[in-house]
């Protein structure tokens, strides 16, 4: 028999009937799970998200309708097909207007059934006889990240800007990969980009291409990351670094679909899919004048979340497993597992890293382990001595000038004007410096004893002259 890999979860408190039709899908090849009341089908619901619900109408308890808006708020994008032997056109239209994919009135024909489930499932992104390639590299089980995925699997048919939100690690181009796989591009290239990581005078160059002659270096013509995408997938990660001079040209590139190359008199036409992701808060840098509001809406068109790790931690033995297989291939340690204390470490840890962090936590581990079991005093080591994530450069900036400025008031011993003279600054600009970062001067005085004076709180101390 066929199998289709589409899950279905079918929910009726009528046991023969629950019976009679979870065989039916099963032998046209759907794996099917049953609940016999509506709070059961959450239930089943939290542990294993289905491609498609299938639910009476009249239950005991919570009926079909009901249980269709706690399943809209746990996860909006799953389609569902309301069953009843009682329906009426105004229940089937306010079912529909509500959103239920489809109504079927028992009893109804295998064939309209069977029918209504490839369309749905068409919907959901579970359609029949389709692979799992186009998901290649997410291993979850959690229902968020399935949801995720569906939403991902959907818009990838449409030629829709999409950006993708997530904190570092989460896995942002991977899902930018599944998009690609899923749409019409995928024979086409899929190109990636940091826009973080290239100095802004060189980013120009790479994403646009630039004529021979038109600086210095240009040596021949160079074609940009926008040709080599063509007809494919551009994929700007860390699009919220991008600088905004750049920031204008892309929009230009967006809005005309062609490219101008640096020193070059002429645009070039492109077909381009144009995919993004930050970790950033880009409202926030619209706000500060940092990002530009009409390039947020071209590239924020569809916006899709990644849940942290910490937040599907379902996923973490699912995935430590896969690391394990994978690295213990690598090192020869085909043998390698880990203890249940190691697994429960994994699991409570608070992986500010997130995925990535978790591989480099289980590579370190399997690197280490002196057996074949690797036990949780070892996994522990490798989550404390885990690199943290880099500082922010604004932040970095911060703590770099305020240390700067007491350790020249600790060498002058809180002598405003010695200090200035040695940080290039007037006595001005010294102190609008030091208010910056509520540093005294008085702090770093010395007395004759030894011990710091008390700091003066009187602003009449710090003469401006």
């Amino acid at each position: 028999m066929e199998r289709h890999g589409a899950r279905i979860l079918l929910v009726d408190d009528d046991k023969d009937l629950l019976q009679l039709i979870a065989l039916r899908l099963r032998a046209a090849g759907y794996t099917v799970r049953t609940a016999e009341s509506g709070e059961a089908a959450l239930a089943s619901l939290a542990a294993e998200r289905p491609h498609l619900v299938i639910s009476d109408l009249r239950m005991q308890g919570m009926d079909g309708l009901a249980l269709f808006e706690a399943m809209r708020r746990e996860a909006p994008d799953l389609p569902v097909v309301i069953l009843t032997a009682h329906g009426t056109i105004p229940e089937a239209v306010d079912a529909t207007r509500r959103g239920v994919f489809g109504f079927l009135t028992k009893p109804f024909d295998s064939k309209v059934l069977l029918d209504t489930v490839q369309d749905a499932l068409r919907l959901s992104g579970g359609s029949p006889g389709e692979s799992e390639e186009w998901r290649e590299g997410i291993i979850t089980r959690s229902p968020a990240m399935e949801s995720l995925l569906a939403q991902a699997r959907r818009v990838a048919a449409t030629e829709a800007s999409v950006c993708i939100y997530g904190a570092s690690g989460t896995g942002k181009e991977l899902l930018a990969r599944v998009i690609h796989r899923s749409s019409r591009r995928a024979t086409a290239p899929f190109i990636a980009v940091n826009c973080g990581a290239i100095p802004e005078g060189l980013l120009e160059s790479e994403l646009f291409g630039h004529r021979k002659g038109s600086f210095t270096g240009a040596t021949q013509d160079r074609r940009g990351l926008f040709q080599a995408a063509e007809g494919g997938t551009l994929f700007l990660d860390e699009v919220g670094d991008m600088p905004l001079a750049l920031q204008v040209k892309l929009l230009r590139a967006i809005e005309e679909r062609a490219i101008r190359p640096v020193g070059a008199n002429s645009t070039i036409p492109i077909d381009v899919r144009i995919l993004s992701a930050t970790h950033r808060k880009i409202e926030e840098r619209i706000a500060a004048g940092e990002f530009r509001e009409d390039l947020y809406y071209r590239l924020n068109v569809v916006r899709l979340v990644i849940p942290p790790l910490a937040e599907r931690r379902e996923d973490i033995p699912l995935l430590a497993g896969h690391f394990l297989a994978r690295l213990g291939e690598r090192y020869g340690r085909e043998r390698i597992a880990l203890s249940p204390e190691a697994m429960e470490v994994l699991i409570a840890a608070p992986w500010p890293g997130n995925v990535r962090q978790l591989l480099n936590v289980i590579e370190q581990s399997v690197a280490l382990a002196p057996a074949d079991v690797i036990p949780g005093a070892l996994v522990r080591e490798a989550l404390d001595s885990a690199t943290p994530p880099l500082t922010p450069l604004d932040e970095a900036r911060r703590a770099f000038e305020r240390d700067y400025l007491a350790r020249i008031l600790k060498i002058t011993q809180g002598n405003v004007t010695q200090a200035a003279r040695l940080a290039g600054r007037n006595r001005t600009e010294f102190y609008r410096l030091l208010d910056r970062h509520a540093l005294q001067p008085a702090m770093f005085k010395v007395s004759a004893s030894g011990d710091n004076e008390n700091v003066e709180a009187s602003t009449a101390s710090r003469a401006r002259g």
